[in-house]
């Protein structure tokens, strides 16, 4: 099961629709086009129409599976007392003072350059349960971090 925002399930289905509707007939028509070009066991172009077709039904059947299995939390009836999923972190890096914000999403809504971490990272890991003031150490793939929480909010 998947825990994600209203959000994330909406941009799930519309990207889903835009690859069941957009994508994939681009590439039937590019299958069918490699295949008008004559000797398909020669054909470098078919192979790599075929290949795409083959990666794209793949993510397609990985995104229905997600969303079948998905269940949207209720912001409404989560706390700011303490941080879990789709709380929104804003902390001070006690080693070189840095303040970092971060809101703790599933992995399929996860995306650095918008702040959203997964849930199941080290930092989020080492952040939950946790309240405003508590002070956590993290062990990362550079070594250990030490965290401070200024605030929880919920978006």
């Amino acid at each position: 099961m998947a825990y994600m925002s209203q959000e994330g399930y909406d941009k799930m289905i519309a990207e889903l629709q835009r690859l069941e509707a957009v994508e994939r007939p681009k590439i039937s028509a590019a299958i069918a086009e490699a295949r008008d070009k004559g000797d398909l066991s020669e054909n470098s172009e078919y192979e790599a129409a075929k290949e795409a077709q083959a990666h794209l039904e793949d993510r397609i059947n990985k995104m229905k599976r997600t969303i079948a299995e998905a269940k949207i939390v209720d912001t409404s009836r989560l706390s700011n007392e303490a941080v879990q999923i789709l709380s929104k972190v804003e902390m001070t890096n006690l080693g070189n003072k840095a303040k970092m914000t971060y809101t703790i999403v599933s992995e399929n809504e996860a995306n650095l350059k918008e702040g959203k971490i997964a849930i199941t990272t080290p930092i989020a890991q080492g952040l939950l349960n946790k309240k405003v003031g508590d002070e956590v150490e993290i062990a990362i793939p550079r070594g250990t971090i030490k965290l401070r929480i200024d605030k929880i909010s919920i978006e």
